[in-house]
């Protein structure tokens, strides 16, 4: 009986240790109801790219607190919509290669950046509806706060029934993994784990779709690097062109952040 309890107040100790080290907490940066409202999700979001409303597409982003035709929230549900635009001012995209304004659409950003240090690890998922029609380029990233690179993309339809996994190392060192991604727009799940490497300065990205790992890859300096998280619906570039001439929509859900460790 004496040693029975000794293991059972050794038990107790050791899960009060664990409780108590931050290594093993989990903290969540953004929940599953950050898009239950749009009061909720103010507080985890902002609207449109963290530079603007212009990149590298033919869509010029549109939104804000009193603005939310092109972001849109209902059932928990974040929908991102383009449509098309004539006589858009300015007429061309501010951000290389400086397209031809075609689309008004939506793009969000985390108000929280995530820095990978050889202290914590990040894991990002949620469940996502994307277009893959020619001219449509949804897309759920990390990119560099400071200089670029550091990129990470999770989701990253251009046009085809494919999903890329990318990671930039610089803008000729890329490694690119392709996932057949379904037309019909129906809802499939995506994870990706963010862990510092052994040496403290890479991270490794390992990559899931459907809770089935996927591929690892791994940036290279990135580890104490800020990166902004983004979700979009930008059009044409990349993803052919002419794009669709009626509405696109691209569909969130459940998208969590969570970052083990301090």
């Amino acid at each position: 009986m004496l040693r029975s309890i000794h293991i059972k107040a050794a038990l107790a100790l050791a899960a009060t240790a664990i409780c108590l080290n931050p290594a093993h907490a989990a903290t969540t940066v953004i929940p599953t109801t950050s898009f239950s409202s749009y009061s909720t999700f103010e507080s985890f979001w902002a609207y449109l790219y963290p530079w603007g409303s212009d990149h590298n597409g033919s869509a010029r982003m549109v939104g804000s607190s009193t603005d939310h035709s092109h972001i849109v929230l209902a059932s928990s549900t974040l929908s991102l919509i383009a449509t098309p635009t004539s006589n858009a001012v300015p007429p061309t995209s501010t951000a290389n290669p400086n397209p031809a304004i075609h689309y008004a659409s939506g793009a969000i950003h985390a108000k929280s950046q995530i820095t990978v240090t050889s202290a914590n690890s990040y894991t990002l998922s949620g469940d996502f509806s994307a277009p893959t029609l020619r001219g449509t380029w949804p897309a759920f990233w990390l990119t560099a706060v400071n200089s670029w690179p550091p990129e990470t993309d999770i989701l990253e339809t251009k046009g085809t029934n494919n999903n890329w996994f990318n990671t930039f190392n610089t803008s000729s060192i890329v490694k690119s993994t392709l996932v057949a991604w379904p037309a019909d727009l129906s809802f499939h799940t995506l994870k990706a784990v963010l862990t510092a490497e052994p040496n403290n300065a890479d991270v490794k990205i390992d990559f899931y779709m459907d809770n089935v790992f996927q591929v690892s890859q791994f940036g290279q300096g990135f580890v104490n690097k800020p990166l902004w998280l983004i979700i979009n619906l930008q059009m044409e570039g990349s993803s052919g062109t002419p794009g669709p001439t009626g509405t696109t929509t691209y569909k969130v859900r459940n998208l969590q952040v969570t970052r083990s460790g301090s």
